[in-house]
């Protein structure tokens, strides 16, 4: 695909990250007018707001200089469009022209293979900070313990309270449609499980620093962490956790990522020969 004109004009910001710029891809798409391809770039706008995408992270407004003679320049309107706004632009694009066709064909294969990657970049840190939470929650249950907790299930409430606006176990177990044997923690994406990683390593923290005795005391602490985790979440204007989408099982993940290293392993093999 290094030869295809799409990959030869897509452009890297200083973060990296891949775009395209809109005038560059409106020939190859077949139009002429920038009129009338701003039409396709707006029912494709539409199409990313209707599929619950923030329209700003795809197509961000730009503006470019050109000259018009003598030295002069003048400022042109101009969107740097992530790959799957070129994606959405040419599935609303003009069915009847060649180019249209074509880059729905390239920008299909390419946003599926960035899904494909993303996903297992998102299925490793998942399955990481889940055994992580496995050991913290341990390291949590056994200062739980030490300060005097009898009720552990009562006290890992108050953290889910704190952090959750008020949501218990069950409450977040219910707000997942999940089943009755599932647990939440198996069900959280890498954000949420991260959040509740810093919530268990910071309430652990909190117990023995203070030196706190007593269940009320204990699950008090763990609230007041499990709040301020919250609090800041906020403050940088992040999702809150009871907000963020429900993944499939960590069990799914790892299915996922132990086929992946198995066509790792057989391509490796095949090269080899």
């Amino acid at each position: 695909m290094t030869g295809n004109i799409f990959e030869q004009i897509k452009k890297v910001n200083d973060y990296g990250q891949k775009f395209w710029s809109a005038r560059d891809i409106m020939a190859p798409l077949g139009y002429i007018e920038w009129r009338k391809f701003e039409g396709a770039i707006e029912r494709a706008k539409e199409a990313c707001k209707n599929s619950d995408q923030n329209v700003d992270d795809h197509f961000a407004r730009a503006a470019n200089m050109v000259a018009i003679g003598s030295g002069a320049e003048r400022s042109i309107d101009d969107y740097h469009l992530s790959r799957y706004a070129c994606y959405l632009i040419a599935q609303n694009g003009d069915p009847r022209k060649d180019e249209i066709a074509r880059a729905q064909t390239y920008f299909a294969i390419q946003t599926r293979r960035q899904e494909v990657h993303e996903l297992a970049i998102e299925d490793s840190k998942r399955i990481f900070l889940r055994d992580e939470m496995k050991v913290h929650n341990s390291n949590l249950a056994k200062a739980a313990k030490a300060a005097g907790v009898m009720n552990y299930a009562n006290f890992q409430d108050f953290g889910y309270m704190g952090l959750y606006g008020g949501m218990r176990q069950r409450d977040i177990h219910a707000r997942k449609h999940l089943l009755p044997k599932d647990k939440i923690l198996d069900h959280m994406g890498s954000e949420e499980l991260a959040a509740n990683l810093f919530r268990a390593t910071q309430a652990e923290a909190k117990l023995k620093r203070e030196s706190i005795v007593g269940e009320e005391k204990a699950s008090i602490a763990h609230f007041d962490v499990g709040k301020k985790v919250r609090q800041t979440i906020q403050e940088l204007g992040g999702t809150m956790p009871e907000q963020l989408s429900t993944p499939d099982g960590i069990k799914e993940s790892k299915k996922r990522i132990k086929q992946s290293e198995k066509k790792a392993l057989q391509r490796s093999k095949e090269n080899v020969r």
